[in-house]
């Protein structure tokens, strides 16, 4: 989402006169699009002040400017690295027509924040509520992207799979996810589609009938677990139960069995005891995941887990992922 916003945010300062340069020194504006969700990646946009004072040593003329996901808490701290803190906040901001990065992918934002409030989670605070964008828009936006070439269509969201267009179809029918990727996938030419992230909890069996039908489907789906044992789960305000996930993922394998499957998972969340760990570690095992992005928890300030005491040593959650990625591996 963020590789999206910035190819929106280069799209729009192209519009005012600037061109791309790819070495820093000779840059006369510095766009920083930043991600909040761990704190390794705020701890990188500290680490820009040294290189930002030799740049500017270099060229006066230098101005340097921060965007995209900032915590309240950061911001002061923020202000004395850069010359300014602007949000891109224009509520058509998902229609500016892109500068895509990538010969071969085209990122489509179809949706723009949550409305889950996971308890680790500062989306919600940061991007704000889920607001969808007009199908009609999306659908032209794939239309031209295919048109141009591109061979992968990615369909982002917080939440992509609790989408509901703003506005209905010809017919009067609500255009929620599934019918959007069909109306995608009718589109004429040699592309695949992907999509990300969606919540096992609005994982629908008519989603789920309308890959499996697919001939564009990529059959590459990332299914956000986070823990294995439902006290976790329950805590992260994750709201299906362990038994309801596996019961998803047996669904979509039956259906498409050679479908490559991918998670995230959280370890040594607030309260996460060895049995609760274990427990992931089961859920592992058994599913057999390709690919999993597995994450140290660490406390975000503004979210509920934030109250909650973070009572697993940073080195039991050191070793927590080194054992959940053996099992990943094997």
């Amino acid at each position: 989402m963020n590789k999206s916003d910035s190819e929106r945010i280069a799209s729009l300062l192209e519009k005012r006169g600037y061109k791309l340069t790819l070495k820093k020194v000779e840059a006369d504006l510095i766009v920083v699009n930043m991600c909040s969700i761990r704190q390794s990646a705020v701890n990188r946009i500290y680490g820009l002040d040294p290189k930002f004072k030799k740049l500017k040593a270099k060229n006066k003329k230098l101005k340097t400017v921060l965007t995209g996901c900032i915590l309240k808490r950061d911001k002061s701290k923020f202000r004395k690295i850069f010359d300014s803190i602007s949000y891109f906040k224009d509520k058509n901001r998902l229609s500016v027509k892109p500068k895509y990065q990538n010969k071969l992918s085209a990122f489509i934002p179809i949706s723009n924040g949550c409305n889950n409030f996971c308890t680790y989670c500062v989306v919600p605070y940061i991007r704000g509520p889920l607001v969808c964008r007009n199908y009609k828009e999306i659908f032209k936006e794939a239309k031209n992207a295919i048109k141009k070439g591109y061979k992968e269509i990615w369909l982002l969201g917080q939440n992509v799979n609790d989408y509901h267009s703003p506005i209905t179809s010809t017919e009067n029918s609500v255009i929620n996810f599934p019918k959007l990727f069909k109306m995608i996938e009718d589109i004429p030419g040699n592309f695949q589609i992907y999509f990300i992230s969606p919540n096992p909890k609005d994982f629908s069996d008519e989603l789920i009938n309308v890959i499996t039908n697919s001939k564009k489907f990529a059959k590459h789906l990332n299914l956000p677990v986070q823990s294995g044992d439902n006290k976790i789960l329950k805590r992260m305000n994750r709201p299906y139960t362990v038994k309801q996930y596996k019961d998803l993922v047996k669904k979509i394998r039956k259906k498409i069995p050679d479908i490559f499957l991918s998670t995230d998972a959280i370890v040594g969340f607030p309260g996460e005891t060895e049995k609760q760990f274990q427990n992931s570690i089961k859920l592992f095992k058994e599913i057999k995941f390709n690919m999993a992005y597995i994450a140290k928890y660490s406390p975000r300030p503004g979210t509920a887990a934030f109250q909650m005491k973070d009572d697993v040593p940073i080195k039991e959650k050191k070793k927590r992922e080194k054992i959940l990625r053996k099992f990943l591996k094997k």
